[in-house]
């Protein structure tokens, strides 16, 4: 059994998407795009989903080098950067609020980084006020934050809880001395297990830890270690990633070497290690790489069929229009995605002068717009109804092979169009998307683009 995992891992372990969009980034046309055409897309969406939507908010700035991180991010100990950056996404937000027919919804807001507890308290009090005061927030929705402990005071946690939030997502990847040191990222249990208590305190009712496998120096011992200590945590989601070598892209991930990291197959026993001491305290394994609580609502939104993905990850909350703010951020009208510029003072610079800040795009066809639906309910339930009517007949014919292929190593099944994936399969989800993606199919490149799919 072992052996014949392993025999799997190297020969799938290829650069290969995550799959937060199709089509994926290096595969989109800009020139499809316009502002007119893009605002007529999200306005569209916006009366279609009568206001609903999710919002997600880059915020850039770290005072330190986390290494391993792939992330956009600005590094700087000046926090007089904040007050600028706030009131340009503030402005970038007036940009569609303004143009909205009525009251927008906001069903979702999640602030990214960077470190989004950076910013003081006070600061990021004045932003969410700032977009929601002429919005409707309902009861049930969900505003989330991605925290480093060493950098996050309760008083952050108390001026969050106050304008709405009720997750959030702290990062710990491993607990190892050792593989700390070489990410650039020590933080103790105690520091995080203080940040975890004070979220139950001011009533934050789902709590995210963030776990890496595949790092450097990386053991299964390490995985174990930390798992142990996750236990005493008791979140109610876990994301466990798969480290992303990708030092062309991220210059930080140049402190160490190909020799440092973990081979596939030391990946997959960190992995299985990982998955299995997890299952053991109570976890049910969701999607391609989350663990969540069995009455978690992550984990009920999975067992109905309701899950959904989009750049923020696995949410619970299915909403076709989601607006990007700040630098480097993605917005998807569903029918079409924009990115905007990735340098803060690109950004900054373009918003300010009143113009729009993206610098690429895509306007999905209607080929996107079938595999996009595809490839969403593969990443979601493992399972789709290919409807080959519409589709290109060379691709599908490829597809059918590549899928044939995967369904020879016990990957998947497929029955009249149905391809289900089977519990092995899970782990090689990524490839199976891939066989369906026509747009690396026609433009499959020798640059690298994407971390290995193991």
């Amino acid at each position: 059994m072992k052996e014949d995992i392993l025999h799997l891992l190297h020969k799938y372990d290829m650069p290969t998407p995550r799959y937060t969009s199709y089509p994926t980034v290096p595969y989109w046309e800009p020139e499809t795009i316009n502002p007119e055409k893009w605002m007529k897309s999200v306005l569209d969406t916006f009366i279609n989903e009568q206001g609903a939507l999710s919002i997600y908010i880059h915020l850039p700035f770290c005072e330190n080098l986390c290494t391993f991180c792939a992330c956009n991010k600005r590094i700087t100990k000046n926090h007089k950067v904040e007050e600028r950056y706030i009131a340009v996404v503030l402005k970038e937000w007036s940009v569609y609020s303004e143009r909205m027919p009525f009251q927008p919804v906001i069903k979702e807001i999640h602030l990214g980084g960077g470190t989004p507890v950076f910013f003081s308290p006070e600061n990021l009090t004045k932003l969410i006020e700032g977009i929601t005061q002429d919005s409707h927030v309902p009861d049930d929705h969900e505003f989330s934050v991605e925290v480093h402990p060493n950098y996050t005071t309760e008083q952050h946690l108390i001026a969050l809880s106050k304008v709405g939030f009720n997750r959030i997502s702290i990062g710990v990847q491993d607990f190892d001395p050792e593989v700390q040191y070489i990410i650039n990222r020590v933080q103790s249990f105690e520091k995080t297990k203080e940040v975890v208590d004070w979220a139950r305190k001011h009533g934050f009712n789902s709590v995210n830890i963030d776990l890496v496998y595949g790092l450097p120096k990386q053991t299964v011992h390490s995985v174990e270690h930390t798992v142990a200590c996750i236990q005493q945590l008791r979140p109610e989601r876990i994301a466990f990633y798969s480290y992303a070598h990708v030092p062309w892209k991220s210059k930080g991930q140049r402190r160490y070497t190909e020799a440092d990291l973990p081979g596939a197959s030391d990946k997959w026993a960190m992995y299985h290690t990982g998955r299995a001491l997890l299952t053991e305290q109570g976890f049910v394994a969701i999607g391609m790489d989350h663990f969540a609580l069995p009455g978690d609502k992550l984990c009920l939104a999975a067992s109905e069929g309701k899950m959904h993905r989009n750049f923020m990850g696995y949410t619970t909350t299915i909403n076709k229009l989601i607006i990007g703010l700040g630098a480097s951020s993605i917005s998807d009208s569903w029918n079409a995605f924009v990115q905007n510029e990735k340098t803060v003072e690109g950004y900054q610079d373009k918003i300010e002068k009143g113009e729009w800040p993206y610098i690429t795009g895509h306007y999905l066809n209607a080929e996107d717009l079938i595999l996009r639906k595809h490839i969403l309910e593969l990443m979601c339930t493992n399972r789709t109804i290919l409807n080959a009517d519409n589709l290109d007949k060379e691709f599908l014919s490829s597809t059918m092979e590549k899928l044939k292929q995967l369904e020879g190593d016990n990957l998947l099944e497929v029955h009249d169009h149905v391809i289900t994936a089977t519990e092995r399969g899970h782990m090689f989800i990524r490839n199976i998307c891939a066989a369906l993606d026509a747009r690396m199919w026609r433009k499959s490149s020798e640059e690298k683009l994407f971390s290995k799919a193991i």
